[in-house]
């Protein structure tokens, strides 16, 4: 007859994946959302005059919201090996890389003079502190992505050729 699945230590990873959740991803996603959360206290425990106090800020803390619940809910979307949340980690992952140039950068840039004292908004050490968290979050938000867009293929192929081995 035909040969036991069983045998096939492949076959017995693939079966598995339709009973198993896909908790590397999600974790990854969990990871990705710490590292969004550290980058948010950084810039915000900042206190240097008024520069903060911008429409930019209140654009960061909107986006700030939207990134940790879009990505939580990516984390449950990926758990189950869903595609689409797979590429909505992609994209949060590119977002995080291109804030990297708009308010740490603009934040770096800029002086603020208090009582005739010229201070830089941001300097170098936090800078890269907030650089490392938001390229943290970005590589961690990508590999859940294309982990998870893997595993979801892997997963529909391989419930498609059962389909048709019982039909």
């Amino acid at each position: 007859m035909s040969e036991n699945r069983l045998d096939n230590p492949k076959i017995v990873k693939l079966d598995r994946m339709r009973y198993a959740k896909n908790t590397f991803s999600s974790r990854l996603t969990y990871l990705a959302i710490l590292f969004n959360v550290l980058y948010f206290v950084s810039i915000y425990e900042s206190d240097v005059g008024s520069w903060y106090y911008q429409i930019l800020i209140g654009g960061s803390i909107v986006y700030n919201l939207v990134f940790m619940l879009m990505t939580f809910l990516a984390s449950e979307g990926v758990k189950n090996y869903k595609l689409g949340y797979a590429a909505l980690l992609l994209v949060a992952g590119a977002g995080q890389i291109a804030r990297i140039f708009i308010l740490p950068m603009m934040a770096y840039k800029a002086t603020i003079t208090i009582s005739r004292v010229t201070y830089p908004v941001m300097e170098m050490p936090q800078l890269i502190w907030v650089i490392i968290c938001l390229a943290l979050s970005a590589a961690c938000c990508m590999v859940a992505g294309i982990v998870g867009i893997i595993r979801s293929r892997k997963l529909a192929a391989y419930n498609a050729s059962l389909e048709e081995k019982t039909a």
